[in-house]
Formats: C-alpha cells, structure tokens, sequence
C-alpha cells in the first residue's frame, strides 16, 4: 500500500517547522521561559492534531481498501489506529 499525504497536511507541518524556528529564535534572544514556554505548547498542539490527522486519513484509506478486497472486519485495523495515537503521547 502506498500513502499519500495531501498538500494541506504538509502545509501545516511547514507552519510547525516554521514555530520551531520560532522557539529556537526566543531562547536565543534570551526570551522568559513563560513566552518560550507557551510557544512550545502551540507546537505541541500543533503535532498532536496533525499527528491525529494523518492516523485518521490513513485509517479511512487502509478501511476502503481492506473492504475493496473484500474483508469487511476492519476492527483490527482501528486497534492498530488507536494504539499509534496512545503511543504518541
């Protein structure tokens, strides 16, 4: 199975990239850790819905194919989406 990852997903994941520049710009202006602080928590949630994201996107291609062949028990395939996202925390 090949995945794909549509335009807007790498486009949030550059917005991300690009707060990580930013954080990295506060701690060497010498920034108070509660500005530094906040950013690496909208970086944060940032990852965490895009990181959401792709699990769901993938889930709803790998359910569509898993029923195209014929296997309509998909159950496994949500145990392992689930477990990626418990993982990443």
């Amino acid at each position: 199975m090949e995945y794909t990852y549509n335009d807007a997903m790498k486009t949030r994941l550059r917005r991300i990239e690009g707060q990580i520049r930013g954080v990295l710009r506060l701690m060497e202006e010498g920034k108070p850790c509660k500005e530094v602080v906040a950013q690496l928590s909208a970086v944060r949630n940032a990852s965490d819905k895009a990181l959401a994201q792709i699990v769901a996107e993938n889930l709803q291609q790998c359910i569509m194919e898993e029923q195209a062949a014929g296997n309509k028990d998909t159950g496994k395939l949500v145990r392992e989406a689930i477990e990626l996202l418990v993982k990443s925390h």
